[in-house]
């Protein structure tokens, strides 16, 4: 149903809530502190970030389920002119398999909070597989509470990543209760 959902937004005429078209800052100042490398952006939705990264360097690849929103995302990056730099695909990102890794940043702007708990650990295999050691994850949640049931605790985001991710710093969101997760990979 909440896969339905996201897709109806999509063929809306106006823009779906999420999709706000501005690279947070924490992302900004990763990328001002960091040398280019290979990034991922998992629900990468219209390609916002993605497109950004490529600008300032790196090759990134955005997967989202989402067609229409991958197909905006491609003509986010034809007008950018920074298509030589970043790739999109369809596809879930609990099924990473056809994507190569090393990727020195993974980014995830309010992907995993929705999908169910079942789902969680798929993504967080495919996640590790495609991280380098050392690399940086980069993710924002929203926590349970203010009215949604979707959210993760810092809880929940250490046990998904218990084996493969250390939680290096931790961001209170500012309004909705909200989380932003540093995790290094071991």
């Amino acid at each position: 149903m909440r896969r339905l959902m996201f897709t109806l937004w999509y063929w809306l005429p106006r823009r779906p809530p999420w999709d706000t078209g501005i690279v947070p800052p924490e992302v900004e100042r990763f990328v001002a502190s960091h040398p280019p490398g290979r990034a991922l952006d998992l629900g990468c939705g219209t390609g916002t970030n993605v497109v950004y990264l490529a600008d300032q360097g790196w090759s990134a690849v955005g997967v989202d389920f989402a067609g229409r929103a991958i197909a905006k995302a491609v003509r986010r990056a034809n007008v950018a002119g920074v298509t030589r730099w970043c790739e999109f695909r369809v596809g879930d990102v609990t099924r990473l398999d056809g994507i190569p890794g090393p990727f020195d940043l993974a980014l995830d702007v309010g992907c995993l909070h929705s999908l169910p708990a079942s789902r969680r650990g798929a993504y967080s295999v495919g996640l590790a597989r495609l991280v380098r050691p050392g690399g940086t994850f980069l993710m924002y949640a929203f926590a349970p509470g203010g009215g949604s049931a979707v959210g993760l605790t810092r809880d929940d985001v250490a046990a998904t990543f218990a084996d493969t991710f250390a939680i290096t710093r931790v961001e209170e969101g500012k309004g909705r209760p909200s989380a932003w997760y540093t995790l290094t990979k071991r």
